[in-house]
């Protein structure tokens, strides 16, 4: 039951991710999102959970914070990496509109309650 409840929650996040980070990424395959059925290795698919988690300890005006845990958390374990065509992969430019789709889904979910 809970699995659910994360995929659920999760949906909303990539829905908000996909409308304001995924409509303007250059690495975009025709045809995507979603990328990994399309051969695209995307850290924003591959790591959407790790993402949100971060966004909603980090909280900080600044983006540099955001930036440091998502390489110290994310990008170190991540199996892109360590190929040079999928890595860097968009979530570094892009991670200032990341960080915003999250957390306006967060600010409606606070004012739902």
């Amino acid at each position: 039951m809970q699995a659910a409840y994360l995929r659920d929650e999760l949906q909303e996040y990539l829905r908000a991710v996909r409308e304001k980070v995924c409509s303007v990424c250059s690495e975009r395959p025709p045809g995507g999102p979603p990328c990994l059925p399309l051969g695209k290795h995307c850290g924003i698919e591959l790591h959407l959970d790790k993402i949100v988690e971060i966004v909603r300890r980090v909280h900080s005006e600044q983006l540099e914070p955001y930036g440091e845990t998502l390489h110290r958390e994310v990008c170190t374990f991540c199996p892109n990496r360590e190929t040079y065509a999928e890595c860097p992969c968009p979530m570094e430019s892009l991670l200032e509109l990341a960080v915003e789709a999250i957390e306006a889904v967060e600010a409606g979910k606070r004012s739902a309650q």
